[in-house]
């Protein structure tokens, strides 16, 4: 897959599509379920740009939530990471700048 904005749009709306029609659902349905327009549904499905707010919709019309979790899964945490620190990191630590340049 190609990491082009656009291709990565496409392929998304291609994929939704794809589950859409595997349920046997006409786009009406969908976006009457979603609570979206049909226009919102079919730009999605084309990979012409939209919402997160019209995805996640989509997904939940499509009975497919469990695809937010394919797309970002819960982070895990080592069971000998938590012996070295017992909570889990709450911000990005980056590597402190010595005075002398480098």
């Amino acid at each position: 897959m190609n990491d082009n904005i656009s291709n990565l749009q496409h392929d998304l709306g291609h994929r939704l599509r794809q589950l859409r029609l595997a349920r046997n659902l006409d786009q009406r349905t969908v976006a009457d379920k979603a609570g979206i327009s049909l226009r919102a549904l079919s730009k999605l499905e084309n990979g012409q740009g939209s919402t997160l707010k019209t995805f996640l919709r989509t997904l939940r019309a499509l009975d497919y939530v469990k695809g937010i979790d394919m797309i970002a899964p819960e982070p895990t945490v080592s069971p000998l990471a938590l012996l070295k620190n017992p909570l889990p990191p709450q911000r990005v630590r980056r590597p402190r700048h010595t005075k002398g340049g480098a």
